[in-house]
């Protein structure tokens, strides 16, 4: 778990995901890998035809790791090309990773009936910790960021620690309804508010298996006012 995983199709979605990875390169001090995933969409065809489409995806891939190197303060920045559905290579790449990012919208390859989307399924399925970040563009910079909410009943330790690490590198309150006086022990410079109110977050913490559900989960991957990030229980993610 070194590096951090960005989902990146060049789309205005990957865009703000690509600003939020970057940010999170820079503060956990690790590599950024951006992967981009490509595949011939109508049956078969000639190997000439199929080159041209891997030459596009190539230039995608390179104009989206040049803009992370041009914008980052020295974040080592390396690039994954695929063949074949995206959701399946994240999946694959966060076996060995500390964190993947992806978009809200864009690398479309699943029905909108799993979770709504690709990041939605890695979301679900993914081995590491998923923030999906919602939103075209560049993220907009806020001179007084939100606290990170943790939008789950009864979190486990894996869930908190993801969650208050967030705080502490952000230097962001951290917001809850639960008791989490042994966790914050951990944290002392992180404040604990009162509350799970998301409109003002800067990000929002819930479990994977309330994520892998219909419902609550599935609303706020589509509808959350800021990033969420889902996190495995029952494991360190360290």
């Amino acid at each position: 778990m070194n590096h951090i995983v960005l989902g990146y199709d060049g789309s205005d979605f990957s865009v703000q995901a690509l600003d939020w990875a970057l940010d999170e390169a820079e503060l956990r001090k690790l590599p950024l890998t951006l992967t981009h995933a490509w595949q011939w969409p109508y049956g078969q065809a000639e190997e000439e035809a199929k080159a041209h489409l891997r030459k596009a995806a190539e230039h995608v891939l390179w104009h989206g790791a040049e803009c992370a190197r041009a914008t980052s303060s020295g974040v080592p920045v390396e690039t994954d090309l695929y063949e074949g559905p995206a959701a399946q290579r994240l999946v694959e790449l966060s076996s060995g990773a500390a964190l993947v990012v992806v978009g809200s919208r864009g690398l479309s390859a699943l029905p909108r009936a799993v979770v709504g989307s690709v990041a939605g399924y890695v979301a679900a399925h993914a081995e590491c910790p998923v923030i999906v970040v919602r939103g075209a563009g560049p993220l907009p910079a806020s001179a007084n960021p939100g606290p990170i909410v943790v939008a789950e009943k009864g979190p486990d330790a894996s869930i908190m620690e993801f969650a208050l690490d967030e705080a502490a590198m952000r230097q962001v309150p951290l917001a809850t309804t639960e008791d989490v006086t042994a966790w914050a022990a951990r944290h002392p410079e992180v404040r604990i508010l009162p509350g799970d109110d998301h409109d003002a977050a800067t990000l929002v913490v819930v479990g994977r298996r309330r994520a892998a559900r219909a419902g609550a989960a599935n609303f706020l991957l589509q509808h959350a006012p800021c990033p969420v990030a889902v996190v495995t229980e029952g494991r360190s993610d360290r």
